[in-house]
């Protein structure tokens, strides 16, 4: 799903914008409701920010949790995967002798 940022403005919006001048300047309304609105999508854009940091931050931490939960499950099976076949060399030792041995 794609989230809804309400963003009025792009960069290009913000770069050729031309205010209408006024005999003493620019007209201050119109000014600063453009401003309004630039303020509001910085806004949204700083909570959107905020939500992907802490969203970065929380899948990192759950990739650290995983990665260490594989390290021990790698190691413990290759320390049981080690055990088993050290186990069943025994056993052929045992069971077949010598005959282990003259081949």
């Amino acid at each position: 799903m794609k989230p809804e940022y309400n963003i009025q403005l792009t960069p290009k919006d913000v770069l050729e914008k031309d205010f209408k001048i006024s005999v003493r300047g620019y007209k201050q309304d119109e000014v600063d409701k453009f401003l309004d609105i630039i303020i509001k999508d910085y806004e949204r854009f700083q909570i959107e920010f905020e939500k992907l940091q802490n969203e970065n931050t929380r899948l990192k931490r759950e990739l650290n949790k995983l990665s260490e939960l594989q390290k021990r499950t790698n190691t413990s099976a290759g320390n049981t995967n080690y055990d088993i076949l050290k186990r069943l060399s025994n056993l052929e030792k045992h069971v077949f002798g010598s005959k282990l041995a003259e081949d």
